[in-house]
């Protein structure tokens, strides 16, 4: 492994531009290396489109097949950058955030990312048992965030998530997502429509974590973040309920 150079602490808003870009998109560009193609591409980068989930500790997650191109190269070669772009909907999107992540992506076993991916991708239950799919998690060494003209910066990972995960938030995730699926679905949609701006009924949760809470309405996926970052189940319901209060008042 490369020696990870030290890079300059960048201010805090930046990092927190970064994760929310991390968190809160759910498709990014893979780059990788071609270990084997038709002949003079062999080495060359290669991009492609690519469903993401993100892990308790940032890590973003793939499922991928063996079959393609992507992983084929991962395999040979496991570095990785992964393109997240902020600028959609922006009539100058270079003004906008977009972030590069540099990573090393290796296959997981873990049921609990799986559970994870399929929440934030309900859809991919159509394919995730197939024998050439897996899940992929990419160990995040470097970031480089451009966030408009002149807001430029190389993060260091320490500096993305400088703490680590809270154990009991990750142990009851999937009961808090349960429970607010099953029987606070209105609490759901206020959040959606009041607090996000989006329209509708239907919205899901799909996780939860320390700074926030994912949504999605068919194909549509919204990131709500807590005004602190929590660390239990406790602390959960009772940003929760605040939340619900926000929006009730709006």
């Amino acid at each position: 492994m490369s020696e990870t150079p030290a890079f300059p602490a960048p201010p805090a808003e930046m990092t927190r531009t970064a994760r929310e870009l991390i968190r809160g998109l759910d498709r990014a560009v893979l780059a990788s290396a071609l270990p084997v193609a038709p002949p003079g591409i062999v080495g060359w980068p290669y991009a492609s489109l690519v469903l993401v989930a993100t892990d308790h500790d940032l890590s973003p997650l793939l499922l991928i097949s063996r079959l393609a191109e992507h992983t084929r190269a991962i395999d040979q070669d496991d570095r990785v950058s992964l393109l997240f772009d902020g600028t959609a909907g922006l009539a100058q999107p270079l003004t906008g955030p977009r972030l590069s992540v540099l990573g090393r992506a290796a296959p997981s076993g873990d049921d609990r990312l799986k559970a994870r991916f399929l929440s934030r991708h309900p859809d991919a239950a159509l394919y995730a048992s197939f024998a050439d799919f897996h899940i992929y998690r990419v160990a995040i060494e470097r970031a480089h965030l451009v966030a408009g003209f002149g807001k430029i910066h190389w993060i260091a990972a320490a500096d993305l998530l400088p703490v680590p995960p809270p154990t009991a938030l990750i142990e009851a995730e999937a009961g808090i997502v349960a429970h607010m699926n099953d029987d606070h679905a209105d609490a759901l949609d206020l959040y959606a429509n009041r607090l996000l701006g989006q329209t509708g009924t239907g919205w899901r949760m799909t996780g939860i974590d320390s700074e926030g809470l994912d949504l999605r309405r068919e194909g549509l996926v919204q990131r709500l973040a807590f005004d602190h970052p929590i660390a239990t189940a406790e602390e959960a319901r009772k940003a929760l309920i605040s939340l619900v209060a926000q929006a009730r008042s709006k």
